[in-house]
């Protein structure tokens, strides 16, 4: 198993794409800490790993929370090896009528919240000289209508993940993107309820435009993270790879 004696943290574990991840680093052999909001989701997912991990409550837009989740799974495990930046939240509006306090929402937990823990846990992974950072962002980082914030904030964290990989190469850490496109998470569903569609609609419209004829499952998404959470991708660091389903990004 490659991840055999590896710690992963993976933000938003709860449900969807992190729950995912979760599972897959776990099956690639690590032990993994689930951190979300949903302290009982974390929990329950961290339960049904394959040989147990740990569920903590996290929010990321708080820095004193973050600081005592990253020192819980020290604590438990005594390092971290992978770092999957995955909790977001969407929060759409359109330019002209996004109000202050929304745009400001998304870019902390879409932005803000990833540099937090990325600060972190860093630090750790430079000492011994060894990490893997993977930050989930989006294809709407390459913008999107009625998601200014969102698209601001994904965009951003692509830049920060560059940045991270230029700052750190040389210490062993390698900080990477996965941008998802359409793929069938709560996330998805809510924000197509919000504009009277439903999951099944949507797809029916979107499949005939992807290559591949169908929008992404979580696990699509855990798998291009695991490729970048590898030993082996050392030589890879300040890429995005698009995990849309079609050759164009969209």
């Amino acid at each position: 198993m490659p991840q055999q004696g590896r710690v992963a943290l993976v933000t938003g574990g709860a449900g969807g794409i992190g729950a995912a991840t979760a599972h897959r680093l776990a099956r690639d052999g690590a032990s993994v800490a689930v951190l979300d909001l949903d302290a009982d989701g974390a929990a329950a997912v961290a339960g049904d790993l394959p040989h147990g991990g740990l569920g903590l409550r996290c929010d990321i837009t708080d820095p004193d929370s973050v600081a005592a989740a990253v020192g819980a799974v020290l604590q438990r495990y005594g390092r971290v090896d992978v770092l999957v930046n995955n909790a977001g939240m969407l929060r759409n509006a359109d330019l002209l009528d996004m109000p202050g306090d929304v745009w400001a929402a998304v870019l902390a937990a879409n932005l803000t919240g990833p540099f937090t823990v990325t600060q972190a846990v860093v630090a750790h992974m430079a000492a011994a000289g060894y990490g893997r950072i993977v930050f989930v962002t989006s294809l709407a980082a390459l913008g999107n209508p009625g998601q200014a914030n969102y698209a601001a904030a994904k965009a951003g964290a692509a830049g920060l993940a560059r940045t991270v990989a230029l700052e750190l190469g040389a210490r062993g850490v390698t900080s990477n993107v996965v941008a998802p496109g359409y793929v069938r998470t709560a996330m998805l569903r809510d924000g197509l309820a919000a504009r009277g569609r439903t999951v099944t609609e949507f797809e029916a419209g979107a499949a005939g435009q992807l290559a591949v004829g169908r929008i992404g499952e979580p696990a699509d998404i855990a798998a291009a993270v695991a490729f970048f959470a590898l030993p082996e991708a050392g030589f890879v660091t300040g890429q995005t790879l698009y995990v849309t389903g079609h050759p164009s990004g969209g």
